[in-house]
């Protein structure tokens, strides 16, 4: 889409960066350089064009965070949508965490204040792991095995992530052990 400004006298110029594009930059300097330094400013930067420029696309800061939490979402159930057992789940879960950390922090354990997903993100994240959980637990209680198992998972990559096993020992063995023990908790 073209803009009209003052320097063309009514003759359109050509956007220098679209929607997209400011979310996938915003999405690298997340996992480069963490939340703190994603700033309206450096996605500017990284996108080529001036800040104000990204006023055309995005309202401010937060809008920028929650469309990074969406696109992140959209992601992680596209990749969790593949899943048919608890064991493919938890392994494209964890592998999730393990090349997006950053990513993976804002939507599992968003700090007080941080913009958060739509509902309808959420919602579509939890569509493959709602799947398995009812064919293991019944439709019944499908939302309760969904919700151990994201919070058994989400806790378990994030201690991870944060070098939280400092006893020695396999993490991986701790891992397969525990997606045994979660599939077997919540299957009826």
């Amino acid at each position: 889409m073209a803009t009209v400004n003052s320097y063309t006298r009514g003759m359109p110029t050509p956007d220098r960066t679209s929607l997209d594009e400011i979310v996938r930059a915003a999405r690298e300097l997340l996992e480069d350089s963490g939340l703190a330094s994603l700033t309206m400013s450096a996605v500017a930067q990284r996108v080529g064009v001036r800040a104000p420029s990204l006023y055309k696309r995005v309202r401010d800061r937060d809008a920028l965070i929650q469309l990074v939490a969406e696109a992140t979402l959209s992601e992680l159930a596209e990749r969790l949508d593949q899943g048919t057992t608890v064991a493919d789940l938890a392994d494209e879960f964890r592998a999730f965490g393990h090349e997006r950390p950053a990513a993976f922090a804002l939507v599992m354990t968003p700090g007080a204040g941080t913009p958060v997903a739509g509902d309808q993100f959420r919602v579509a994240a939890t569509t493959g792991i709602l799947r398995v959980a009812g064919e293991l637990a019944g439709q019944d209680h499908a939302l309760q095995a969904a919700r151990t198992f994201t919070a058994w998972a989400a806790g378990f990559v994030s201690m991870e992530l944060n070098g939280a096993f400092g006893l020695g020992g396999s993490v991986d063995d701790a891992w397969n052990f525990g997606v045994t023990a979660i599939a077997a908790a919540i299957t009826r």
